[in-house]
């Protein structure tokens, strides 16, 4: 009989990002980027919140990666696994239509090498059953990535988060191998929906903007109850190492 893989994916739970963009730095490790990448922080109404959530390939799985379709040059392959690869830089004719044909917006456009980079979900990591490594860094687990039932018996369905893989955009329906994670009894999420919903002021009513707060709210930190500390009377310096020990010398005779 064939070996059963179990496929596992990346959960992206926009509630946990602090923007800490630990993601960010762990992705520049990855030797395919060289030095650059492919993971973005977006930061959501940046006057009214500080709200942040990770974005990255997706891995479209129907359709089936339309980056790939478009490419005149087939310089996208998908692994049978469902990963979507980054462009063969030898194949790449810089063309852009990926970027185009991305209903997330992801694919990045090297100018010097003249070809696309994108998330490839550290293939080289994930192919020998290591995480890649945005999750392996990150300090909330807004990235996680392991099976649904590892998502489940790490706590993450409590209090009534839901993994979600299919997306609209207007007419087009598309579904992903990554899911993100969101509150409510929704099996799908609108993106464009969203959108005129925000336009006509009929979304979720975001939190003042802390210039337009009044001031008068605000305490210091000793009504708040928050202990106050003296400065250190010099900068702190680094600890001398304990000398090492001195063996005994051995016994002379009697």
């Amino acid at each position: 009989m064939p070996e059963t893989v179990t496929i596992k994916q990346m959960f992206l739970d926009p509630s946990r990002c602090i923007g800490c963009r630990s993601c960010v730095a762990a992705c520049r490790e990855c030797d395919t980027h060289r030095g650059e990448s492919m993971i973005y922080i977006d930061y959501i109404e940046r006057a009214n919140t500080v709200a942040s959530s990770p974005t990255v390939c997706m891995h479209c799985e129907d359709p089936l990666a339309p980056c790939a379709q478009v490419c005149p040059a087939q310089a996208i392959l998908v692994s049978p696994d469902g990963v979507v690869h980054q462009a063969d830089e030898t194949r790449c004719i810089y063309c852009r239509n990926c970027g185009y044909a991305c209903p997330f917006g992801v694919p990045k456009f090297d100018i010097r090498g003249h070809y696309m980079r994108k998330c490839n979900l550290c293939y080289d990591r994930t192919s020998q059953g290591k995480g890649p490594m945005c999750a392996t860094v990150c300090p909330t687990q807004a990235i996680f990535y392991g099976t649904y039932e590892e998502w489940l018996a790490a706590g993450r369905g409590a209090q009534g988060a839901k993994p979600v893989n299919l997306f609209y955009f207007g007419s087009q329906r598309v579904r992903t191998r990554n899911y993100v994670v969101l509150t409510g009894d929704d099996e799908a999420l609108d993106l464009l929906a969203l959108l005129d919903e925000a336009s006509l002021g009929l979304g979720q009513e975001a939190p003042a903007a802390t210039a337009s707060r009044n001031a008068a709210d605000w305490v210091d930190a000793r009504t708040a109850g928050i202990p106050e500390r003296a400065a250190p009377a010099q900068p702190w310096m680094p600890r001398e190492p304990a000398p090492a020990p001195v063996p005994a010398s051995p016994a002379g005779p009697a």
